[in-house]
């Protein structure tokens, strides 16, 4: 009786606990945009052949990633500019163009992020997971990149490296009767850009 006496003196009591605990988290939630420079941000692909490897860029239009430091739920839309897509051959880059990419139809290839995953420090070198989704050639496809990046004084400079297998996502693969290459491009890009944090309930 004496332990039943003190519950139902201690129950009040816990109820205002529990509700100020629930109510701390959000409004210590943090939303933090990063926004990409088009300027410094490099992205590059190397596709393979029988006899040598093609090396090429394409520029970055614009990026914005948001996302929530507690939950870690993103969103966003980073632009890379597939008509800018260049391998120092006329010819080569012509085919790539007309034939592959076809990017005059499609002249934005875009990822959407969802979801960061891993922790994103104030400061120093950090590896995250940013999970979201990769569209090219008009076709949406998952994607997960795996980036090691450094934060210094609000600039982050981050780096991420992955392979598109673009002729299993429909592209036309560019070989000849003369001349194989690689079904599948690997991409590397550094991006440079401003981190900006901001609280709210």
């Amino acid at each position: 009786m004496a332990k039943l006496r003190l519950l139902r003196r201690a129950f009040p009591l816990l109820i205002p606990a529990l509700l100020a605990l629930a109510l701390a988290s959000p409004a210590n939630a943090q939303e933090a945009v990063l926004e990409l420079d088009s300027g410094q941000t490099q992205v590059n692909f190397t596709l393979g052949d029988v006899l040598h490897t093609v090396h090429g860029t394409f520029h970055l239009k614009r990026g914005t990633v948001k996302f929530d430091t507690v939950s870690g739920h993103a969103s966003g839309l980073v632009v890379v500019d597939a008509t800018s897509g260049n391998t120092g051959s006329g010819a080569r880059d012509h085919k790539m163009h007309k034939d592959v990419l076809e990017s005059t139809a499609y002249p934005e290839i875009t990822f959407t992020p969802q979801q960061v995953q891993g922790q994103v420090l104030p400061q120093g070198d950090f590896k995250v997971q940013v999970l979201g989704t990769f569209t090219l050639h008009g076709a949406s496809h998952p994607l997960t990149l795996v980036i090691q990046a450094h934060l210094a004084g609000g600039q982050l400079s981050a780096d991420t490296q992955f392979t598109i297998p673009y002729q299993s996502w429909g592209l036309k693969n560019p070989s000849t009767l003369f001349l194989r290459v690689n079904d599948t491009v690997d991409i590397s890009i550094h991006a440079v850009g401003q981190i900006k944090l901001a609280s709210y309930h």
